[in-house]
């Protein structure tokens, strides 16, 4: 198992360890309820030192990163992040993550922790056309600062005007009282915050820092057990449960990160473009229970005859609307807003609602 720079801030902290991607990670600090009302209602910091940073760079950087993601590149300016993912050429996706202009030449990629290699080896044997490619991933470090309180928070640290950056944007900046350190302003919870990344000498430092910044403001460390409840609440698909090799992204709902659009001439594109004009036989769709009961993945999704219907890829019990909710692959005509569906709880069969998403706006 790998520590990130912060293990032993987390170990001082009283932290639960829990092996996740190969890590020693944090999964509860104070019990996940509290901690995920904490963000919900101010702030709280996460170590996601875990995932992967690879920088494309170089004058073919630019057809890379457009040619291996759905997404078009071709809109992101300097200081602008977006959301893609990685087609497999089998209609899959390999991963989701995020792609960080620096400037028409350079590319940060920030890829999911249990896909680092995976994504490694996919990118270097797509890389046909010379891009530079490097994986950062052991050498930054990266914390999440979410909740309407956190931009306030952080700004204590830095001259930079960070509180009125807009969503999905990032600068580099003095913070802390260190140099180049990339905020950005995007996240995993739903509720406002940022995204620190830094180089795991300055990380300790760093991250005492927020905490006595983020005191005033009550900022509690937060564990992996909240993130997955916060993310769930959102409706924010979760890669190896909502989405993997066998999911398109047609199919889970990510039309809106799949651009159609002259000269992004990306992987699988005849393929998607077939699915979305021909139609898909399932799709992902959220749920929220009307019985009494807590979905949890790989339950059976069934219509009111007890046939199955689908599978739950991620359920939870909301810490904010205290209910059970859940999304799953649910096949054509039963994944309308507001239809009736059962959800197979220890073989019994516990109704719930197709509703929009997210689950929890606030």
């Amino acid at each position: 198992m790998k520590n990130t720079a912060f293990t032993k801030i987390h170990e001082e902290m009283g932290a639960k360890m829990v092996p996740f991607a190969g890590y020693n990670m944090p999964v509860q600090f104070k019990g996940i309820n509290v901690e995920h009302e904490t963000v919900r209602k101010g702030v709280g910091v996460f170590d996601v030192s875990h995932m992967g940073e690879f920088w494309v760079k170089g004058p073919n950087a630019f057809e890379f990163v457009q040619r291996v993601s759905t997404n078009d590149v071709s809109k992101l300016t300097d200081g602008k992040v977006q959301y893609t993912c990685f087609p497999n050429g089998k209609g899959g996706i390999v991963d989701d993550f995020l792609v960080y202009r620096i400037n028409e030449e350079t590319y940060l990629l920030v890829v999911n922790a249990a896909n680092i290699e995976k994504d490694w080896a996919w990118c270097t044997e797509q890389n046909t056309n010379g891009a530079v490619l490097y994986n950062a991933s052991d050498e930054i470090a990266q914390l999440a600062v979410q909740g309407p309180l956190a931009l306030k928070a952080m700004q204590k640290l830095t001259d930079a005007n960070v509180v009125d950056m807009e969503y999905y944007t990032f600068q580099k900046c003095n913070f802390a009282g260190v140099e180049d350190v990339i905020f950005s302003t995007t996240g995993y919870t739903g509720s406002g915050g940022c995204e620190i990344y830094m180089a795991n000498e300055d990380a300790e430092k760093v991250y005492r820092a927020v905490l006595e910044a983020g005191e005033e403001f009550g900022i509690e460390a937060i564990g992996l057990a909240a993130r997955d409840t916060l993310r769930l609440e959102s409706g924010f698909c979760l890669y190896g449960n909502d989405i993997d090799d066998t999911t398109s992204p047609i199919e889970a709902g990510l039309g809106w990160i799949t651009k159609f659009v002259d000269g992004n001439d990306f992987i699988d594109r005849d393929y998607m473009a077939k699915l979305k004009e021909e139609g898909i036989q399932r799709k992902l769709t959220a749920f929220k229970m009307v019985d009494k009961g807590i979905p949890r993945q790989h339950y059976e999704i069934c219509d009111a005859e007890g046939n199955q219907i689908g599978e739950v890829t991620s359920g939870t019990m909301s810490p904010m609307l205290k209910i059970g909710i859940g999304m799953g692959y649910i096949q054509k005509g039963m994944n309308k807003i507001d239809t009736e569906v059962y959800i197979k709880i220890r073989n019994k069969m516990m109704k719930a609602q197709v509703v929009r998403l997210p689950f929890y706006k606030g």
